[in-house]
Formats: C-alpha cells, structure tokens, sequence
C-alpha cells in the first residue's frame, strides 16, 4: 500500500540530523515542513516536501489523505513502561490520597508486592489480553515504539511468563515492541533477609532460560533504598551483560546512592527517573553515552519531585521523556500528557519535549536508525492530528486528546 498525506498544516521532526540523538541546544530545536506532503510506499518514509513542489510521482494505487489544518509527528517512542500486569491497583491510590507514602505502602505489603501476588494468579492469556488492550490504547494515543518490562513476577515462573507474553505481543502488535527483563524489581518477601539467595535465583536459574528463549533485549533492576544496592545492581547488570542485555536502570527516583555512577560505569543505554540528582550525577552523565529518560507523570501521580530536566539539558545531556505506565505509580500510558507535565512542571520547551519523546526516545530503545523521526527510508510509524493552532498547542491542551489518525508500518490502523 502506498499513501501520499498532502496539504500537511505542518511536518513535524524532519531530517534531525541524519537520526542523531540530541543534547544540549540541539533539543530546543526542531525542524519542520510548512504546508507540506510526505509519501509512503511498502511500509516506509519514501520522501517528503513542500506543497509548493508537490510530490510529481505516479499516483496509480495511491491512497490519497487530506491533511488540511492538521499536523504530521512522527509516533511517540515510549522507552519506559510497565504494561504487562493483572489488575490494578486504586485501592493504594486512597492510602496515598489519606496520606501513606510510596515506602510505607510497599512495607504493608502493597506496591510491587501487591502487583506480584495477582501477576503469579492470572494466566498467561489473561495478561495477553489485558497488555493487548493497553497497547491498542497507547497506539490510538499517538505511540508507534514502546519498551516494556517484566518485574511483577518475582519468581522464575512468573517472571518468565511475563516475557513471553512481551514476545507474543511482540508478534502480534503493530508497534515496534522492546522487552527487558526487570526480575530486580523488589526483593520477595521470602528473599527479604536473603538478598544474595534471590540474586542468585536471577542470574542462575531466570537468565539462563531467558538466553535459550530469546525473551529480552535488556536488563534493569530498581537501584533505591528500597529495593537494590548498587553493588547488588552490578552483580545483575553483569551478569545479563553476559548473554548480550544491555542495561537499562532505574535509579535515583527517591534517593543518591551511587547508582548513576554504576551504571555509566556498566555503559548502561539509559537511567531513568532521576526526581533526584546531584550536579556530580549530572557531571558522570556527561561524560558518558547514557541517556537520561525523565518519567514526569511518576512524580505527578505520587506527589513527589520532578527531574532537574532544565540542569540535565542545559549540562548536555541528552533526554528521552517515557511514560513509566504501571499499575502502581503510573495508570496512563498518554505520551502527549507526559509532554504537558514536561512543560509545566520541568520547564522544558514543547521542541525539547517532542524531540525527546520522539527521536532521543527512539534512541533510549536503541532505535533511532528508523523510528523517531520524518526521514526517508525510515519506518512510515507517524500520527495526523485534528486541527490545531501550533504544535506548542499539544501540551498546551493537556486534557484533550488531538490524535486523528494513526499510520503504523506504513498502514492506517
């Protein structure tokens, strides 16, 4: 199928670069086409332009859209969600709303915990059924690209089941899908005293089936107070490293306690929270190729300290803005209103926002040679809003939703 998109109000994230991940001043820039086409042909970007020099192809078996007013983005990469999981979780939401913390929630067995117990209860097809439907959900929301994690597991089992039902919807869904492998997540109640007798259950008995599976293409552990030390992180990032998992951490979203420098250190692909960071952290980052990933709606919905997003930029070092959908701290997998929040509540500017949640997303999954951007040659993953004024005006209306239609793969979903 081919498809021409003319009379496009605006192109937006056209030629970044030749798909370089952005930092610094980079990210504040962001180029576009007005009054423009863009053409589609076998599931890829063929070329894009200027009305004022409209595409001059054969427009035999072409379908033909209309884009008068609206704009053109290239689909929200999504580099950090939780979507595999039983249930939910809003009974937790009212201990919050009545004053409990995150920790105090977890040391009562709720949180993480909580999410296990129902994972290990439901079957493999009940969690298919449900991550589908979030997919279906976050895809009509404008995201082409989304990364998702195992972690409410916590046993061999349960945690193996979580990946290969990552694997089918890898088969099975049109958006460009990563799975990593997040075993060190909380520690079971059972391995409470007995860090290592659980770490060792990961690398011993959970990797090794992953590696003849085939069921991941990262690793991650929650590096925090309440869950694993940077040494005990090492240890797991290490040995994933062994079988080809690249790192990919969470850390630094409640306390700094040496885990950005652990993961530099291990060459991680990302660090992702950091509601707290000290200028030290942001130095190592610096100098490193790890991409910070910002997850503002975590602090929104838990009523905590957003990312020093302004000092990371300005620092140059690069970013990449992710949802973190997860039953516990993040119902929502809505890309547009993590921008909102960026904006509102992080200072970013909408052109630092969209590029990082479009192409230094797309790096953030390693992904950036063909998503994230309006290049030739890339895959034809993009959204047609409504009409709307400007594309500042996205996370302006944070409350609507502006995404009309959706091309994933070169097809109208």
């Amino acid at each position: 199928m081919e498809i021409l998109i003319q009379n496009i109000k605006e192109l937006i994230q056209t030629n970044t670069t030749s798909s370089q991940l952005l930092k610094g001043k980079e990210m504040g820039e962001l180029s576009s086409i007005l009054n423009a086409w863009v053409k589609i042909k076998d599931g890829t970007i063929e070329d894009f332009g200027s009305m004022n020099t409209p595409y001059s192809g054969n427009f035999e078996n072409v379908q033909l859209l209309d884009a008068t007013g609206k704009m053109v983005f290239p689909s929200w990469c999504d580099s950090h969600t939780h979507i595999v999981y039983a249930g939910s979780r809003e009974a937790e939401f009212v201990d919050k709303i009545n004053g409990l913390g995150y920790e105090e929630i977890a040391a009562n067995g709720g949180g993480i915990l909580n999410s296990a117990k129902r994972l290990q209860d439901a079957s493999e097809e009940e969690l298919f059924e449900q991550a589908s439907a979030r997919l279906e959900e976050i895809m009509r929301m404008g995201t082409g690209a989304v990364e998702i994690k195992s972690g409410y597991g916590l046993t061999v089992d349960a945690e193996i089941k979580i990946l290969r039902v990552i694997k089918r919807l890898k088969e099975t869904s049109p958006l460009k899908i990563k799975a990593t492998f997040l075993g060190a997540h909380t520690y079971p109640l059972k391995y409470k005293e007995n860090h290592q007798g659980y770490i060792d259950e990961i690398i011993h008995e959970m990797l090794p089936i992953i590696e003849k599976e085939n069921l991941a293409d990262y690793i991650d552990a929650f590096c925090e107070k309440v869950a694993f030390s940077p040494e005990e992180t090492d240890q797991i990032v290490k040995a994933g490293a062994k079988i080809g998992l690249k790192a990919k951490i969470h850390t630094n979203q409640f306390n700094c306690m040496g885990g950005i420098e652990m993961s530099v250190a291990n060459n991680a692909v990302s660090v992702d929270h950091l509601e707290v960071l000290t200028d030290e952290e942001i130095e190592c980052l610096k100098n490193s190729s790890t991409i910070a990933t910002l997850l503002p709606s975590a602090p929104f919905f838990l009523r905590d300290h957003y990312p020093p997003a302004r000092k990371i930029i300005e620092a140059g070092v690069p970013v990449a803005l992710a949802t973190d959908y997860n039953p516990g701290s993040t119902p929502s997998g809505k890309m547009s209103f993590v921008l909102s929040l960026a904006c509102i509540y992080m200072r970013m500017t909408p052109e630092e926002a969209i590029n990082a949640a479009t192409i230094n997303g797309a790096f953030a999954m390693e992904l950036g040679e063909n998503y994230g951007s309006i290049d030739k040659g890339k895959v034809a993953n993009l959204f047609i809003t409504k009409p709307i004024p400007s594309y500042s005006y996205l996370p302006y209306s944070f409350g609507s939703d502006h995404v009309e239609t959706v091309i994933l793969n070169g097809k109208v979903q």
